[in-house]
């Protein structure tokens, strides 16, 4: 069976700077350390294995970790060099019954640096909580209706207008500054001001919906934070979460935009299937049927996305048709809900892109790029700089070096202060592709490598 480069511990290595012998080397002598000696007789070979694909034996994962780790004076963890063990398929999850007050005022647990460790670990389940089906919905609304008060606040308009307000707040600083920044204050602010608000008691029927929308939103945010910063398992929960609580407001068009999110990180963390079912998912019934123009065409160009992963061309270039003309429908009469205001031309020409990529036409993938560069609005630096890293490695490998330098640079320069495993990604793929280039004299390449590398330091 054909084995799966580990990108993840390549990375990691070239950050290092170092060559695979010199890993090796460095391993021996922490294995020495650490009395393990099965490890003494570790060689580059070993290295060139377990970044090929194959899981080291033992002990040696965890030594590995602890030399990579001496060498950038940072923890290192198995998930982030891609050897997290499996999680047991017995593995506790949030279930579709879980009451969502208990679990607000618990969102995020302890979120101490030691437990982001653990959960960054943790590795991402390509099955997931299956989609619920049946009446799954309709209990879930109604179960709501008739959950009663646990205490005297009485909910107002102006509740949700807060809890809307820190989504539009936490949303830009997130575009901004990547997914780390405000997190953890985004996290307290929904186990306590959010949760005693849903906790409260509604005068009508339509500010509880209200109010659930609004939290649903954040929850999202907050997995869509997550996922930025690479803690894909508690993206995942978040997302199950949040559309739990699309479910009790009975708000279709918010669960698409959910699923829509969990179908990207599938597609990001490679499982296809797993992204084709969620951006189906997402498309079905009013989901999309009662989603407005701006939100359908996102749906839309992330079903294309997940198609192309799966190597449906056809369906994956009529889905980007489709996304085209949805978003040439949006217009100033049609009021859009806040989720989407980031999605516009730029956002569209990006997922084309990567679409048109996927399916190996790196001409137009180019074209694409380029578009949502000359078209991206400043204040979403973070996707502005993945766009320029993204065409950079295009035009790479088309073998158009000097503009895919030009490119890189000006992506590096767009990057300072961002906080975002995802653009952190960029570098280490810019890095990949520059390596061939390193040690043929090439000044400029050599230069950027050199800059790239610095940059990791300090991209979170």
């Amino acid at each position: 069976m054909a084995r799966t480069r580990n990108a993840l511990l390549a990375g990691v290595i070239a950050e290092t700077g170092w060559s695979q012998p010199q890993v090796a080397a460095a391993l021996v002598r922490v294995a020495t350390e650490n009395h393990a000696t099965e490890l003494m007789a570790v060689s580059r070979s070993h290295i060139s294995m377990w970044v090929g694909g194959t899981h080291p034996e033992g002990r040696a994962a965890h030594i590995l970790c602890e030399t990579l780790s001496r060498r950038l004076r940072r923890p290192v963890t198995l998930g982030q060099i891609g050897l997290a063990p499996l999680a047991p398929a017995t593995e506790p999850r949030p279930g579709w019954s879980v009451d969502s007050i208990s679990e607000l005022a618990d969102f995020g647990g302890d979120m101490s640096m030691n437990r982001r460790g653990v959960l960054a670990a943790s590795a991402y389940s390509a099955a997931g909580a299956a989609l619920p089906g049946g009446s799954w919905w309709e209990h879930t609304r109604e179960a709501a209706k008739a959950r009663t008060s646990l205490s005297r606040l009485t909910v107002t308009q102006g509740h949700v207008s807060a809890v809307r307000e820190a989504m539009r707040y936490y949303s830009r600083q997130d575009q901004r500054l990547g997914g780390r920044a405000g997190r953890t204050a985004l996290t307290a602010y929904l186990r306590t001001d959010v949760a005693a608000y849903m906790a409260g008691r509604f005068p009508t029927g339509a500010v509880r919906r209200e109010l659930v929308s609004a939290t649903a939103e954040l929850v999202y945010l907050a997995g869509w934070t997550a996922f930025d910063s690479g803690d894909h398992t508690t993206a995942q929960r978040s997302f199950e979460f949040a559309l739990r609580l699309a479910a009790e407001a009975d708000n279709p068009p918010l669960a698409g935009h959910i699923l829509r999110a969990a179908a990207h990180q599938a597609v990001d963390l490679h499982h296809p299937q797993r992204a084709l079912a969620l951006a189906e998912g997402s498309l079905a019934g009013a989901r999309y049927a009662r989603a407005t123009p701006r939100e359908r065409s996102l749906l839309s160009v992330v079903h294309a996305r997940a198609l192309a992963a799966t190597g449906q061309r056809t369906q994956a270039l009529a889905a980007l048709t489709r996304a085209d003309t949805d978003l040439a429908s949006a217009g100033n009469h049609t009021e859009e809900p806040e989720r989407v205001s980031f999605f516009a031309e730029a956002s569209l020409a990006h997922e084309t892109a990567c679409t048109l990529r996927d399916l190996g036409d790196l001409k137009g993938a180019e074209a694409a790029f380029e578009h949502s560069v000359r078209t991206r609005a400043l204040p979403y630096a973070r996707t502005h700089a993945v766009t320029l890293g993204y065409l950079g490695e295009v035009q790479a490998r088309q073998g158009h070096l000097d503009a895919a330098c030009a490119t890189w640079t000006r992506a590096l320069d767009t990057m300072a202060g961002i906080q975002s495993a995802r653009t952190r990604d960029t570098v280490i793929r810019m890095r990949s592709a520059l390596s061939p280039l390193r040690g043929r004299g090439g000044s400029i390449a050599a230069d950027l490598d050199q800059r790239a590398r610095t940059e990791l330091r300090q991209v979170g």
